[in-house]
């Protein structure tokens, strides 16, 4: 049977990779002086393992919250006879000048930094030193390197390498590129306008792309010395003019024939000066003959040069260019690879001469968008994930895994970016809704879970908070989620300990925090009764209480402790302590009909009855009255009364010796016990699941109190009469047949009891099949 579209396994690489990265020493490394780490003399490692090291590190760095990021990493590297880097990606706040001198030995052939804010001029020394190797250099968003950093004189034993919030001070005017001769490929996007980018560039002759997304160009005549090779050319939000169009595509002048890729696009046309004509794209399609890619985002055209609808040829959209809606790219030779028309109207004609077209009018465009611009155009792909997010939601997804893929990447990579937070985990609820859900793997729905807690992580906001917290409630829970258990708990209860939480965001987590520690292993429920859940949800209660309010919060509160406290005496000791009994009370005081509370709450306190260290605790006469009185009660058809019972059967099991209060007397506690059984109907359908009977059936080959062995039979009766498929299997697993029989064979049975537990009734339903 095939698989589903994205599950393909990791590779066995890519698991090591990470296993390593995880277990350094236990793997590669060992600990030495001074605690500081040293790869081991024995390893030796070629390129291809050491640039995957490095790149997946920098990738746990970012989006992996349990990984714990390693002092002197980048030290492991600094010898290239037993280690060998060449293409290395890094990105973010983690980089810093010591990384980079510390790799300072090694012939690097491609080096990504992106948005590295902590370089300043130290690591433009360390640049220098692979100028002889170094063919692909990216400084996007470095907006620091090539600052040099002040600071006061150290105090003794103070890090010389830290230079946080160290401000700006003058630029290195001694870096030059000076020696890069085999440097093809540069970005510098978002050049500090103090940067001299003319006199920066001048030793670079043998440029094939360049991009200056973001500079200022004073003097864009420049440009024209990489005529005859520039093959690629990034103006992104660069002010452009007339000279500078000229420049590019004037033929008797400047001729960049060679030019297969230019981006001239703009966020969008706000205080921009130059508009974008008819005349002027004629003239980029006549003057760069070898054009296959070219991106005019968001530039208004000041004249129409879109061909009437009337007129537009006939037949399905075409990319032929001679059919071409807009008439410049009529002259296309063939049809462009890729045309980047976002936020333009170009977008919306019927025939573009092109494979791939950025746009709004359809979802493959939307998509295009997001893919084209995610890495270093968060703010267009912000705009495009909100239009997925409408498609999702109004439509119908159509290129689903695609749309789930892209969306992850974008939320990894703008973790930091609240507007790309906020509008990717909205997405992303509409993605993976049961609509959606059929088409998804489990590796990718795990993918979308780890993204989704990265955001709750990183952002207190409401919006992103509800977002998240709506996509999980698309998921089997806790199933689903139980490869993050620990992880999620923690950020719900997080969510949950502000005094006054916005309403909706309450609601959502206490519902998952119920679904999440329903059908667990008591493991999973001591280890998040360790987190602080039972104080959690009393507190909100508590809460709820002081508004004199009982809503979904208050009711799915006490929910969540009833599932909490299923077979984990901790958790029960810990609803006691946290004057749980108190609240339990009040929340009958003051909401007297409402009969699911007091379902949950009675539930809760079987489960505390049934461990016998904390009854005590229960026999006081207060509680006992209170319990007394609600075996009368209906609510819930007869799940109050049942519990009741249930914890009273429990108290009773102790033996006469064990009721230390005078009033109400035991006997007559008995009576009141018997009777609401006797009153309920044997066949009645239950609000109510059991994992386990092992606390019924400890109440059935007993003499101390038949009432409570009576009640532990009728509930067996009941619920394997009426739920045969469900319980039959569970009475036989945990021995009730060999019990019952044993209530049959006591002499202190009471007739009704007997009759019950015989074969003719209960063990019928549980016969084998």
């Amino acid at each position: 049977m095939a698989g589903k579209a994205g599950d393909n396994p990791d590779s066995l690489m890519a698991l090591c990779t990470v296993f390593c990265l995880k277990n350094l020493r236990r793997t590669m490394c060992y600990t030495g002086v001074r605690n500081r780490l040293y790869l081991r003399p024995d390893v030796f490692l070629p390129s291809e393992i050491c640039d995957k090291l490095v790149n997946v590190y920098m990738e746990l760095v970012h989006t992996d919250s349990n990984f714990v990021p390693q002092d002197g990493f980048f030290q492991l590297f600094f010898d290239p006879r037993s280690t060998r880097l060449t293409r290395l990606q890094l990105k973010g706040d983690f980089v810093r000048d010591k990384d980079l001198e510390a790799i300072g030995k090694q012939d690097l052939i491609e080096l990504n930094l992106t948005s590295c804010n902590h370089l300043s001029a130290r690591s433009l020394q360390t640049l220098s030193s692979f100028k002889h190797t170094l063919v692909s250099l990216n400084l996007f968003g470095c907006a620091n390197i090539f600052f040099h950093k002040t600071r006061a004189p150290l105090a003794r034993g103070e890090d010389d390498d830290e230079e946080e919030h160290l401000p700006r001070h003058a630029v290195d005017s001694d870096f030059t590129f000076q020696g890069f001769n085999r440097l093809r490929l540069l970005n510098l996007g978002n050049l500090p306008a103090e940067v001299d980018v003319e006199v920066l560039l001048k030793p670079l002759p043998a440029l094939t792309s360049l991009d200056l997304s973001g500079v200022y160009l004073a003097r864009p005549a420049f440009l024209a010395q990489w005529r005859d090779r520039l093959a690629s050319l990034v103006l992104y939000n660069v002010d452009l003019s007339e000279d500078l169009i000229s420049t590019v595509v004037q033929i008797r002048d400047f001729c960049l024939l060679i030019c297969r890729h230019l981006d001239i696009s703009r966020e969008n046309q706000r205080n921009s000066k130059f508009k974008m004509t008819k005349k002027i794209l004629t003239s980029i399609v006549r003057g760069l003959g070898s054009l296959v890619s070219l991106d005019i985002s968001g530039h208004i055209m000041l004249d129409n040069c879109t061909m009437p609808q009337i007129e537009e040829a006939m037949g399905p959209p075409s990319i032929e260019p001679c059919k071409s809606s807009i008439y410049p790219f009529q002259e296309l030779k063939r049809p462009l690879q890729f045309l980047g028309l976002y936020n333009t109207t170009l977008c919306n004609v019927t025939h573009i001469p092109a494979y791939k077209v950025t746009g709004s009018k359809n979802e493959d465009q939307v998509l295009n968008a997001i893919e084209a611009y995610t890495e270093y155009r968060p703010e267009l792909a912000h705009r495009a994930i909100n239009q997925l997010f409408d498609i999702a939601r109004i439509q119908h997804c159509n290129q689903l895994l695609r749309a789930l893929q892209l969306v992850i990447a974008a939320l990894k990579c703008h973790k930091y970016d609240k507007s790309i937070q906020v509008t990717g985990s909205a997405a992303l609820f509409y993605l993976t809704n049961t609509e959606y859900r059929n088409d998804q793997s489990v590796r990718l729905r795990r993918q979308v879970i780890e993204v989704v807690l990265n955001g709750m992580e990183q952002y207190q906001e409401v919006t992103v908070q509800r977002n998240c917290c709506l996509t999980l409630c698309n998921f089997s829970i806790p199933e689903e989620l139980e490869f993050q258990y620990h992880r999620v708990n923690l950020l719900l209860l997080k969510i949950l300990e502000p005094a006054r939480q916005d309403e909706s965001i309450q609601r959502i987590a206490v519902h998952l925090c119920n679904a999440l520690v329903c059908q667990v292993d008591n493991d999973h429920k001591e280890a998040v009764g360790k987190m602080g859940f039972v104080k959690t949800m009393l507190n909100l209660i508590k809460k709820k209480l002081q508004d004199r309010l009982c809503d979904q919060v208050m009711e799915f509160s006490w929910s969540a402790l009833w599932n909490i406290t299923d077979e984990t005496p901790d958790n029960c000791e810990m609803f006691l302590n946290c004057s749980g009994m108190d609240l339990f009370l009040e929340c009958l005081q003051e909401f007297p009909d409402k009969q699911e509370l007091h379902r949950n709450m009675l539930g809760l306190l079987g489960n505390v009855a049934e461990v016998k260290a904390l009854r005590p605790q229960l026999l006081t006469s207060q509680f006992i009255s209170v319990f007394s009185n609600l075996l009368d009660s209906k609510a819930d058809g007869i799940e109050v009364s049942y519990n009741a019972c249930g914890v009273l059967s429990h108290i009773m099991f102790d033996g006469p010796e064990a009721w230390t209060i005078e009033d109400p007397e035991r006997v007559w506690v008995m009576d009141k016990m018997w009777d609401a059984i006797q009153s309920w109907d044997i066949s009645s359908r239950r609000n109510i699941n059991y994992r386990s009977f092992e606390p019924i059936l400890r109440l059935l080959p007993q003499s101390i109190s038949p009432v409570s062995q009576h009640w532990a039979t009728w509930a067996l009766y009941n619920l394997v009469s009426v739920y045969p498929s469900k319980y039959c299997p569970l009475l036989v697993k945990e021995g009730g047949i060999a019990l019952l029989e044993k209530v049959i064979e006591l002499e202190s049975s009471h007739e009704e009891t007997k009759d019950m537990a015989r074969y003719k009734n209960v063990l019928m339903h549980c016969s084998p099949v």
